[in-house]
Parts: C-alpha cells; structure tokens; sequence
C-alpha cells in the first residue's frame, strides 16, 4: 500500500509482539446484559471514560442511572457526556468518512465550542500543556491541518478497501488515534475524536462488537502511560519521530484481556 501518513514501517516489529489470539478475544465478548433496545452499557463506558480522560468528573454508575433509567442529574454533569454518547450512536449507523468525522464533531462540541466552530478545522496555532503548565507537543500548523487530514482520511479510505488480519486492524487503528491526535484538527475535542475514530476503523474492519472493547476505559486507567508514549515522539509536529510510537500502538490490544 502506498499510504501518506500511516507509516508501515513499525508493522512487523509490533506483530512479533502482538497477542495472537485477538480474534478469540474478540469473539468472547458480548453485550452487556443493562443494554436494551433504547440504551447501550458500552456506548455510554466509552463516552464516560472518554470525557473523564478530559477531566470530566462524571461517573459511570451515575450516568447509567441517568441513561439508562432517566434519573435526573444536574445538566452540567451530564450534558458533554450525553453530546459523546449520541455522537458515537450517530458513528454505529454511518461509514467512517472525513465528513461523517466533522459531523460527528459537530453532535458532541456543541457544549465544548461556539457553532462556528463545529465541524471546522482550526486556523490557528496549537499547542498541548501539561496541568503544570508544560508543553507537551505542538500540534500541526494550521496552514498543514487541512492537507493532513485529506491526506489521514486518503490513507483511512485505501485501509478500508482492503483485506487486513486482525492484528493488522489493531494497529492501523491506533496509528489512526495517534496521527490524528498529533495532527488536532479541532479547536476543541481532539482527543475524544482521536478515541471515537480509533473505534470507528475497527468497527468498519471488525463488525459491530467492536463497538464492546473497552479502549476508552483502558487508556482512562492508564491515562499517565497514555500520554508519557504520546509525547515521546517529540514536540514539534514536523520533527515527531514515529519510529518511537510502538509503546503507544502496543496499548490497545491491553483492552481485550
């Protein structure tokens, strides 16, 4: 394949260490007994796990309350993750496409941006901080996001139109994540896009049980690992060092044990 952004290069040194039995792991898991026609236990796992990784303080038995059997919580508590929850159920009936990407976007900001801003790639600089105040990396410079992301969704476009393995969906998946998480095309909501995409890719490659792997709550519980291997690429978008990404890509398939 003659891919743009998504190196292949880390692809035979990640399968030696790949589990071999992800299919089987896949295979096993079920949905959740609390799903019902109207509501899904993991869809609102991952849209909890996802807004808390961005410092929401929501819980997941509380929102599942709320969810699921309509206790009210005040809106502020509720309000992002219930934007996250129907942005992924708007993803289960749409193909993965850079335009169903921005719509997306456009359900779960509402409450994070101005309308202006929905759907639309930002056209100013960008940088990651630390809660100390620490830059953690540069993001692409804005005169590059639209060419990147074109670029990103050529590459997401070829891999969907071809046969993969397992294990080569799981990495291409998390190449995704992280690309696109580097690239942060948004004003805002970069990361729960990063992690929604992630999911998007394997479900279009793997079937709808994708949708039950708990990656958002694995990279929630290993949130410092998380960002430690995102920033060990380097801090200047056009000097990142994939070749350092394995840790990283690795993380994944931790989801399904």
């Amino acid at each position: 394949m003659l891919l743009k952004l998504l190196s292949e290069k880390l692809l035979l040194t990640y399968l030696e260490s790949c589990p071999k039995d992800l299919s089987d792991r896949l295979e096993a898991i079920q949905d959740a007994e609390l799903s019902t026609d109207n509501f899904s236990f993991y869809t609102s796992v991952a849209a909890v796990y996802s807004s808390k990784i961005e410092g929401e303080s929501v819980e997941l038995d509380s929102y599942i309350k709320h969810k699921r059997e309509g206790i009210a919580f005040h809106p502020d508590y509720t309000r992002k993750i219930d934007d996250l929850y129907e942005a992924y159920s708007f993803a289960k009936g749409n193909q993965l496409t850079e335009s169903h990407l921005r719509q997306a976007h456009q359900i779960f900001a509402k409450h994070l941006l101005a309308s202006a801003s929905l759907g639309v790639y930002r056209r100013q600089n960008m940088f990651v901080a630390s809660p100390e105040g620490k830059i953690e990396y540069v993001a692409a410079p804005p005169h590059l996001v639209e060419q990147e992301m074109n670029s990103l969704f050529e590459d997401i476009s070829q891999l969907l139109e071809t046969s993969l393995a397992i294990e080569e969906v799981f990495f291409y998946a998390t190449l995704i994540h992280l690309v696109f998480v580097k690239i942060h095309p948004w004003y805002d909501g970069n990361g729960r896009s990063a992690r929604l995409l992630e999911k998007w890719f394997l479900a279009e490659k793997l079937g709808d049980r994708a949708w039950f792997i708990l990656s958002e709550k694995m990279y929630y519980q290993k949130h410092q690992q998380y960002y430690n291997h995102l920033r060990a690429l380097g801090l200047e978008y056009e000097e990142l060092d994939y070749s350092k990404a394995l840790p990283f890509l690795w993380m994944l398939p931790q989801a399904l044990t």
